[in-house]
């Protein structure tokens, strides 16, 4: 069986193939291909193509999705999103969410209880909750300033893939554990573990998970 999984959150992103046996937790991963950032809506749909016939498969052989929800850029999670939901639908095949935080969260060498942590711009974090066992569960996920995520993170393990955020933990004398940005195969294997539990969206129900408001939405006048 094959899995398909795609990471459009960021300024790059990418779309990994992978081979799965229903009952196993491992991935065999056969190949992940980078996608530059603003072209992924003319990149997405011949990159996944390309790969599947470069494997000697066509989309046929998909069992099912595992695609990145969010947080991060709007347009790229809207493209990359949509492009699943279209597949899934024609083909279809389940779809498993994965956020960036849970895989910021498993990516750690920590177990328990973890604050996952990514730059979110203008001064402010993403914050995922997490209880990491043998696989994460998630409390809670938000976006704060930098000063409410120094009072939220102490006492935790913080995990980041970003070395600023590891430093402003670390000055405030919290543990920080620096992370690799997730890439294709955390998301494969946690994208596949969802499936298998039955955990699936349907594509009509497939949606981005921002965290925070657009900012049209919060920019926009509110109508009289």
């Amino acid at each position: 069986m094959l899995l398909l999984a795609t990471d459009t959150s960021g300024k790059n992103g990418s779309i990994a193939l992978a081979r799965v046996t229903p009952g196993q937790s491992d991935v065999d991963l056969l190949e992940a291909v980078p996608l530059a950032g603003g072209t992924f809506s003319a990149q997405l749909v011949p990159q996944i193509s390309a790969l599947l016939e470069k494997h000697g498969y066509h989309k046929s052989d998909l069992a099912g999705f595992a695609v990145v929800s969010g947080p991060g850029s709007f347009t790229g999670l809207r493209v990359g999103l949509a492009a699943i939901k279209a597949l899934a639908e024609v083909l279809r095949k389940p779809i498993a969410t994965v956020s960036l935080l849970e895989a910021v969260a498993w990516s750690g060498a920590t177990r328990g209880h973890v604050l996952a942590a990514l730059d979110a711009g203008r001064g402010e974090v993403y914050v995922g909750d997490y209880q990491v066992d043998s696989q994460p569960h998630m409390h809670s996920e938000r976006v704060l300033t930098r000063e409410q995520f120094v009072t939220e993170s102490s006492g935790k393990t913080v995990i980041t893939p970003d070395p600023a955020l590891g430093e402003i933990a670390r000055a405030a004398g919290i543990h920080a554990e620096q992370v690799s940005y997730p890439g294709p195969p955390v998301i494969a294997r946690l994208g596949w573990s969802r499936l298998e539990r039955g955990e699936t969206v349907s594509p009509e129900a497939l949606d981005a998970n921002y965290i925070r408001r657009s900012d049209a939405e919060i920019f926009s006048k509110p109508k009289l």
